[in-house]
């Protein structure tokens, strides 16, 4: 008895995994991104440019992401802004509040990454690619931080930090898929430079897609 039982369990668990996984929802669509500057980006690496105040990723991309309540990270996330052939790589990095962020030297020469920026102001000093353990910072409030060298004045990045876990860089065309989200009702962001959030209310289903577009 004692197998059929245990099988009979392990087929029940699995049938509420499977159920789970088919109750989630997902929203997809697509954002009308910028123009793009005139001048490309040499191998399409992608650069913060500024312009009157305005921060904002060329060639253009945006950040979408999902507002409302949910509930605390069970551990930090730790993600990477690497610094290679005098650029930050990548160029604009989405986060969850409360993530860590490693900033690897992988240049044959010194670098020292600061921010100015409201949500998170610091100053890793000069180091080189040896340096161990990797310089790093914890994001812990929300909001849109500046990236600088101070030894390259060239070198900019972006690290926007979102109090929400779904989130997500649409390609090149606009394009964006956020999956596994819960039923209920939010409100749905575009980041398109430091000026230009679009927004939507929107209501997601149990299961199924919905397409919402930010035209």
């Amino acid at each position: 008895m004692t197998g059929p039982s245990q099988g009979c369990v392990w087929s029940f668990f699995m049938a509420c995994l499977l159920g789970a996984s088919l109750q989630a929802a997902t929203v997809e669509g697509r954002v009308t991104l910028p123009e793009a500057r005139a001048v490309t980006v040499p191998n399409k690496r992608y650069e913060v440019i500024a312009k009157g105040g305005v921060l904002a990723l060329s060639p253009p991309l945006a950040v979408v992401y999902l507002e409302g309540s949910f509930p605390p990270a069970k551990e930090p996330a730790l993600a990477q802004v690497v610094q290679k052939d005098l650029l930050f790589s990548p160029a604009i990095l989405p986060i969850r509040v409360g993530t860590r962020v490693e900033f690897p030297n992988l240049d044959n020469t010194y670098h020292n990454i600061f921010s100015y920026s409201a949500a998170k102001r610091f100053d890793l000093g000069r180091y080189r690619p040896d340096v161990r353990p990797i310089p790093s910072q914890i994001f812990d409030l929300p909001g849109l931080v500046t990236l600088r060298c101070d030894i390259h004045e060239h070198m900019r990045a972006l690290i926007l930090v979102l109090d929400t876990p779904h989130f997500v860089l649409t390609d090149e065309a606009g394009r964006y898929r956020l999956d596994g989200l819960p039923a209920g009702s939010y409100v749905l962001k575009a980041w398109l430079n430091s000026r230009v959030v679009r927004e939507q209310p929107v209501v997601i289903p149990e299961a199924g897609v919905l397409q919402v577009d930010f035209p």
